[in-house]
């Protein structure tokens, strides 16, 4: 059940009014529901056949510590791609052997907090990268746990920026001479430790098909890389199940584990997963303030500052006036834009509504790389973020203040 769901004309969140939040607490505001992040984890969590398979939820998606807290109490890990994210993950109790850190640019201080702090592995994406971990680890007197990030070479499809598996991205390696060559010197290597083999095909994949290919190639390569004698843990499948902006039926998680306890049978090695955008996408909302309206504009106090992804990736939200007008031939189609002085500003091309100034509108499917990406673009503080839990609504990020921005810099003058 959709957790944004109109009740005698009026959107709620759960069972909370979402004019009862915009009034307490203003616009821009994202607002989340704890009930559908639980039910969505848990869509993975509660589906795997092995008790060791585990699902890391994406941290760069919503990175809320409040929201982690909840993730991580059903029984998620997490998947970081910096050292502060990594430090988001920990200050909410999460055991750092189900953490796993990727990305391809880690610096020596992030490696070295996570040999440290003894997380579950680092997945290597380059030569380069993986001489430094055994360096830092023979500093620290230590052995960094690793697993190789590989590239499928499968194409899955969607927008370029958000492919990451194809031969010619800039993440993990292609080459399976280079892979095995690397995993042998990690074998000879006293200060590293492969326990496993990733990949990441991409985001908003809605074809299961190319989940079972990526299986498939995974099993290959571990096969290879057993016949060195190096024992896997885990083959990391990364995430990428795409959800629905637009209404449209995709996979959900308990399909694709479904269909990936049956293409593991048999293997030895345990399976891990690094959902982000199908556990907090559908589970948060923007809403904002019609300021003006203009010829085919609805100018709204939220801009790309507060939501990159419409202009970023040209990617298609639906948008609702929190208050549900019954007069359908009176909706026109409107493009939502903020005030930020680019033509890119904008939150909704052609979108059929009915408002008017001072109407709520509410951004859905935001809670994935919504409130993470936003910035200070213009000037603007940050929006507060929101957590409704049944029938509470609960502020787990102020709005920044203009002393907010400014407290970081310093004048020559003074």
């Amino acid at each position: 059940m959709d957790a944004f769901e109109y009740k005698q004309n009026k959107l709620f969140c759960d069972d909370v009014p979402l004019s009862d939040v915009a009034e307490d607490f203003g616009t821009p505001c994202y607002v989340y529901s704890k009930n559908a992040l639980q039910n969505n984890a848990l869509k993975y969590v509660d589906s795997f056949k092995g008790t060791n398979n585990l699902a890391c939820f994406s941290v760069k998606s919503l990175s809320n510590i409040s929201v982690l807290k909840i993730l991580k109490d059903i029984g998620c890990g997490f998947d970081v791609v910096s050292g502060g994210e990594m430090y988001r993950a920990l200050s909410v109790g999460a055991d750092p052997k189900t953490i796993i850190f990727s990305g391809v640019g880690k610096s020596s201080d992030e490696i070295e907090q996570g040999i440290l702090n003894g997380i579950l592995s680092f997945n290597v994406e380059s030569v380069s990268e993986l001489y430094r971990i055994e360096a830092i680890a023979q500093q620290l007197k230590m052995v960094a746990p690793v697993s190789i990030r590989f590239n499928p070479d499968i194409d899955s499809g969607g927008h370029d920026y958000i492919t990451t598996g194809r031969k010619g991205d800039k993440f993990g390696i292609s080459s399976v001479e280079d892979i095995l060559s690397l995993s042998k010197y990690i074998f000879s290597s006293p200060h590293t430790h492969m326990i496993g083999l990733a990949c990441h095909i991409g985001s908003q994949i809605t074809n299961l098909d190319s989940f079972k290919e990526t299986a498939q190639k995974t099993f290959e390569l571990a096969d290879q890389i057993s016949e060195i004698g190096i024992s896997l843990d885990f083959l990391d499948l990364g995430g990428g199940l795409g959800v629905s902006y637009d209404s449209n039926n995709h996979p959900n998680p308990e399909e694709l584990i479904t269909c990936l306890n049956d293409e593991f049978k048999g293997r030895r090695e345990r399976l891990i997963l690094e959902p982000g955008r199908s556990i907090s996408a559908n589970a948060g909302v923007l809403l904002t303030k019609v300021e003006y309206v203009k010829d085919e504009f609805l100018i709204v106090d939220a801009a790309m500052n507060d939501l990159l992804r419409p202009s970023l990736y040209e990617a298609r939200h639906e948008i609702w006036n929190i208050h549900e007008n019954d007069n359908g031939h009176d909706k026109k189609n409107m493009n939502v834009v903020g005030p930020i002085c680019e033509s890119s500003d904008f939150l909704g091309k052609n979108i059929k509504i009915n408002a008017k100034e001072d109407d709520i509108l509410a951004v859905r499917t935001a809670g994935a790389y919504g409130f993470v990406m936003s910035s200070n673009y213009n000037s603007r503080p940050r929006a507060c973020e929101v957590l409704v839990d049944a029938d509470k609504a609960l502020l787990i990020r102020k709005r920044e203040s203009l002393d907010d921005i400014l407290k970081m810099e310093l004048s020559v003058n003074d």
